[in-house]
């Protein structure tokens, strides 16, 4: 995911950034704003992290939550698909 759709799903990924991260406060995922360097940064003061952990964490995260995302878009492709060749048999 770059940071441009990263930026672009935050909002939606507030949430689940909450789950995983109980210690950022609503106010340091506002910070954050879907830009990575500033969650890796709020994950090292709030966790007292390295940078390299953060950055790995982080890194782990987004690409399990990217990974989700892509399930997701998938599953829809493959609907749309079956509801076309469907509708392509019964004409």
């Amino acid at each position: 995911m770059n940071t441009d759709q990263l930026s672009g799903k935050w909002k939606q990924m507030k949430g689940a950034a909450k789950q995983q991260w109980g210690k950022l406060t609503d106010d340091d995922l506002e910070v954050i704003a879907g830009k990575r360097e500033s969650l890796v940064g709020k994950l090292q003061e709030r966790y007292g992290m390295a940078k390299e952990d953060a950055q790995e964490k982080a890194d782990d995260w987004l690409k399990t939550y990217n990974s989700a995302d892509d399930e997701v878009v998938a599953a829809a492709r493959h609907a749309h698909s079956h509801r076309e060749s469907h509708a392509a048999g019964k004409r």
